[in-house]
């Protein structure tokens, strides 16, 4: 195994790669050589600069559409199973609040916590703080949103909320099996949006990537993160990855560069020289 005080550039490169590409740590282990707590001391360093430098590089931000989600994950084990000791560490659910930018793919803000008024809160200030025009903004139908929302932006925003309508599978396991979607219906809260625009499909399909993209997140398995601070390491750093290194299919640039804080493709060395 690789210690951490001989981890040259060319080794934390292949490791960053590795956890980009949706390995988990172990994976990550058997394919580079670095040993364990090696990988996760990485990961955790690297994941607050990447936080750090999106913190401030995404202001400023000039977005037309802007749609909000929130996709579910736990730390250490589910909310119903966890003692309560081990939630005052971060463990039980956790909540990844994203928002997104319609038009440039660009993932202008994300937030972890729990699902309540507080995180919300949160989350939309920090949204309304990194866009200097007046954006349509679509939520889901979760119902903090609507103070949070008329505190960040007040009347300065034209604003709906998308409800879906779901049915449980009434044939046979359903344990497993999400519930179906059989129709949507739309409110509008605040100014005047364009019906057409009123979606969160892009928000929910970035989700759909960071599910796949990160194995912590993949469903039935072992690999749910240990740590609230190792899980937000790797979020701080997928998003790092999403923003401003992986071209966009469609916009065939990265978000960053069609947003116009970029002027270039990220590698993942220069993400790895982040921490110098």
């Amino acid at each position: 195994m690789v210690i951490m005080n001989r981890l040259n550039a060319a080794k934390r490169t292949a490791v960053v790669a590795a956890l980009c590409e949706g390995n988990s740590i172990r994976s990550a282990v058997r394919t580079t050589g670095v040993a364990k707590n090696t990988i996760v001391k990485l990961l955790v360093e690297l994941g607050d600069a990447c936080s750090q430098y999106q913190d401030k590089m995404i202001r400023g931000i000039k977005a037309n559409r802007v749609q909000c989600d929130e996709i579910w994950s736990f730390v250490g084990s589910k909310e119903k199973n966890t003692p309560i000791e081990k939630k005052a560490e971060g463990c039980g659910d956790c909540w990844t609040w994203t928002a997104l930018d319609a038009d440039t793919k660009l993932m202008i803000s994300f937030r972890l916590g729990d699902r309540t008024l507080t995180t919300a809160y949160d989350f939309m200030h920090d949204v309304a703080e990194r866009i200097t025009n007046r954006i349509q903004l679509t939520t889901d139908g979760h119902r903090v949103y609507l103070e949070a929302v008329e505190s960040a932006f007040g009347m300065d925003i034209d604003y709906a909320m998308l409800n879906k309508v779901y049915r449980s599978n009434p044939e046979g396991q359903t344990r497993y099996s999400p519930a179906k979607c059989i129709g949507c219906t739309t409110q509008t809260i605040s100014g005047a949006p364009d019906p057409k625009h009123i979606s969160t499909s892009y928000v929910e399909r970035a989700n759909l990537s960071m599910r796949m993209s990160m194995r912590r997140f993949t469903r039935l398995t072992n690999a749910f993160s240990k740590k609230l601070e190792n899980h937000a390491a790797m979020v701080a750093l997928y998003f790092m990855y999403y923003n401003f290194a992986r071209v966009h299919q469609t916009l065939r640039v990265t978000p960053a560069m069609e947003a116009g804080i970029a002027d270039h493709a990220w590698t993942i060395e220069e993400i790895v020289d982040l921490l110098r």
